[in-house]
């Protein structure tokens, strides 16, 4: 029985060993076989991936950006200029769960939901590798704070990037402009690589038009770093260039003292050097803080500055289109010289309106009572109406339009900015290709004394009165003086030439009574000057007065109120400087548009050899 019992305690034993040693062999098989699934997914299928991390642990490249070029006045003053700032960004790709990493940012640094929202916003505009800013302008503090805590962060960065800043932010808004964050549609026409860096493209103004001599060209860095990211050596490096530096003809003591004469005026103020059509100043009022828009601005500020009734990111001086009233008689009177419609010294009789042939519509002068026996001369220093009613109507529309197109209206000057509108300068074709109607008579009256459909805006006005200053010499308007140091030459358009060119001082002589003569409707801006100045008054209505009212400007609302204009250069007899200015529902011209060009004129000339 023992035996018998040992051997079947021998059989048992054996089984239970083969059992346990296949159950071993299969479980260091099952082992085994996981493990060369898993070399097999790491070495081959997620190989690529893994070297790149690896890699990027080892080797990192930075795209550094080029400094934007500064922006100069002519007298060498920063206008735009480039202030150190740090900001906080991340690279979607890198971070594993944005949300929870957000989160955490959150509570290790103030950021606001409206911070979150603008990066959301710009993480869906770019791609998945590039850097997106979520806090800006972070003060040393919040960078200590944040550096001491970087590994717990990985794809989460402080950058140093520089600022733009405007040391003048209102007075240069429209003109200089502003850069501010690079939109979808920019996305899709801008170089990704020459941008891959940069945050801020011109949008408005000489930062716009001149965005690819600012911008410059991205450079590059690789460095050798550990994996926490710190660095240990530049492994090469592709340093930026540089955006090119701007010098402008604007003066900005001149543009202070334009936007301050405007006083609480909304309006525009344009001075040209009649010499080489430099742009000396160029006011848009009001304006607005550019810095607001290079720093980021909020939604709130934004629609604050988009829903105001004043308007102050629209530019009046590029933009704004008016009707040039007053303003267009001297050079009315020309065509009439010129087209021998009238005589120097022919009189026509001013009762105070004038009435079509066989109508009995009467075209009312401004004075009620009349101007009387009225030369050509006496029109301008007096602004008649009824002469430039007879005088229109002898000329007609299209001759009117010939003539005047020469002078610039009805067209863009061609100024080195981008945004600048036409005008409009009616005809008889115009109004048939427009608007499918014909032209009438008691239009073109109206077109002579600078209304109805005419329309020009105060940079035309002001390069009209330079052609006129110069006896029909002409340069385009210019902003830029020199790029880089490199002088920019001034451009010159063919000359007008009169039949008679002694036309020219007649014109201008009156001009010159407007502000020196006894009855000129500018006079008392030449008490106390040491230079004279030749110049032209203007009204321009904001509606149309019915044959049986009349204007009470006291019972006007502020915003129907006339529009005053005044145009003029100096010194008279040797011209340095054009202005065209325009006061938004100002009234009168002489009263309110023609000090602030006085203004303007006693500091040019003062400062002007």
């Amino acid at each position: 029985m023992k035996t018998r019992f040992d051997l079947k305690s021998s059989l048992q034993e054996n089984r239970l060993f083969l059992l346990r040693a296949t159950t071993l062999i299969v479980f260091v098989l099952i082992l085994f076989f996981a493990l060369i699934a898993r070399l097999t997914y790491l070495q081959i299928e997620t190989h690529e991936k893994y070297a790149d991390l690896a890699q990027n642990n080892r080797v990192k490249l930075s795209v550094i950006n080029p400094v934007r070029g500064l922006i100069f006045d002519t007298q060498g003053r920063v206008l735009a200029e480039n202030n150190p700032s740090y900001s906080l960004e991340l690279v979607p790709e890198q971070v594993q769960d944005m949300p929870e990493t957000l989160k955490q940012l959150s509570a290790l640094l103030p950021i606001s939901d409206d911070e979150i929202k603008l990066f959301e916003k710009r993480r869906q505009q770019q791609k998945r590798f590039a850097s997106v800013p979520l806090r800006n302008r972070l003060n040393d503090t919040e960078v200590a704070v944040f550096s001491a805590n970087r590994h717990l962060f990985p794809g989460v960065d402080i950058q140093a990037r520089p600022i733009r800043h405007y040391t003048f932010p209102e007075l240069t808004s429209h003109v200089v402009g502003y850069v501010g964050a690079i939109n979808e549609k920019e996305l899709k026409t801008i170089d990704p690589v020459n941008y891959r860096g940069s945050r801020f493209i011109g949008k408005t103004g000489i930062e716009r038009t001149y965005e690819t001599e600012l911008h410059g060209h991205v450079g590059y860095q690789q460095t050798e770093n550990t994996a926490q990211g710190r660095s240990l050596k530049t492994l090469s490096y592709t340093p930026p260039l540089s955006g090119k530096d701007l010098t402008l003809h604007l003066d900005i003591d001149l543009q202070k003292v334009a936007h301050d004469a405007l006083g609480d005026y909304t309006g525009s103020v344009v001075a040209i050097d009649t010499r080489t059509g430099a742009v000396r100043a160029l006011v848009s009022k009001p304006g607005f803080d550019a810095n607001l828009f290079a720093k980021g601005i909020d939604q709130t500020s934004y629609s604050q500055l988009q829903n105001s009734s004043k308007r102050p990111l629209f530019n009046r001086s590029l933009r704004g289109q008016y009707p040039p009233g007053s303003t267009l008689k001297p050079f009315l009177g020309l065509a009439g010289l010129d087209y021998k419609t009238i005589h120097p010294h022919q009189k026509i009789y001013c009762p105070g309106f004038y009435q079509l042939p066989k109508q009995s519509h009467k075209y009312r002068d401004w004075k009620k009572t009349g101007h009387g026996m009225t030369t050509l001369h006496d029109s301008i220093v007096q602004s008649c109406d009824v002469y430039y009613y007879v005088l229109a109507h002898e000329l007609k529309i299209d001759r009117m339009h010939h003539f005047l197109h020469k002078f610039g209206f009805g067209q863009k000057t061609g100024i080195d900015i981008l945004g600048e509108k036409s005008g409009l300068l009616p005809s008889r074709e115009w109004k048939k290709r427009t608007r499918n109607q014909v032209w009438y008579p008691g239009e073109t009256l109206i077109a002579g004394i600078g209304q109805g459909f005419n329309l020009t805006t105060p940079l035309q006005l002001a390069h009209a009165t330079a052609i006129l200053a110069n006896k029909g010499s002409a340069f385009t308007p210019s902003l830029v003086a020199n790029i880089d140091n490199k002088n920019q030459l001034p451009a010159t358009t063919l000359p007008i030439k009169l039949n008679n060119p002694q036309h020219w001082d007649l014109i201008i002589d009156a001009m010159y009574d407007v502000v020196n003569g006894a009855r000129g409707t500018a006079r008392k801006i030449s008490i106390g000057a040491n230079y004279k100045i030749a110049g032209k008054t203007g009204t321009a209505q904001v509606f149309t007065i019915k044959q049986d009212e009349e204007y009470e400007e006291e019972n006007v609302v502020e915003h129907l109120k006339d529009h005053a204009l005044f145009i003029a250069f100096a010194p008279a007899r040797n011209p340095q400087l054009a202005i065209a200015v325009i006061v938004e529902n100002g009234g009168h011209g002489g009263s309110v548009a023609a000090p602030i060009a006085r203004a303007i004129f006693d500091k040019y000339i003062q400062v002007t050899p």
